[in-house]
């Protein structure tokens, strides 16, 4: 993990799952997304997660007939908005990213597995350590949800 403002993203390519391994401290079953494919620091991230159904959830969401939970979506969308403020963060290895509210929230198609969802976050405001993001989720370039993510920039 870099030591100074170093950005995370890279022009030669996307972010691969051991690189988020390396930035959030999410693990199985929680770690939700799969790739981050862009960073603008201080502006947006777009990242993806491949909605199998090997998923744990859909055990129980529901039986004959699997639909995403849609607070894992936003934990999704949310986990995406947390490695565009990493990317910004100065010795990010000292840091967490703690999640303060969501706003706006809106669930507009059901996510199956097979599906691939596409995260696009973008940084409304900050103020020292904390942040307003405008998350959208999309499958197949089709807005399946939406919202407001507020989150602050801790030490661990």
């Amino acid at each position: 993990m870099p030591e100074t403002n170093q950005n995370l993203s890279t022009p030669t390519g996307p972010l691969d799952i051991m690189a988020i391994q390396g930035v959030l401290p999410h693990r199985y079953p929680f770690l939700l997304i799969d790739r981050i494919l862009e960073i603008e620091p201080m502006k947006r991230v777009v990242g993806l997660k491949n909605v199998s159904i090997n998923e744990p959830f859909f055990e129980g969401h529901f039986p004959g007939r699997p639909i995403m939970p849609g607070v894992l979506i936003l934990e999704a969308m949310a986990q995406t908005g947390g490695m565009l403020l990493m990317d910004s963060a100065h010795r990010p290895a000292e840091k967490l990213v703690y999640f303060t509210g969501i706003d706006k929230a809106k669930f507009r198609n059901p996510v199956v597995p097979g599906d691939r969802l596409r995260f696009e976050v973008e940084l409304l405001r900050s103020r020292q350590t904390i942040f307003k993001m405008a998350g959208k989720a999309f499958v197949e370039n089709v807005l399946v949800a939406q919202a407001e993510l507020s989150a602050a920039l801790m030490d661990k």
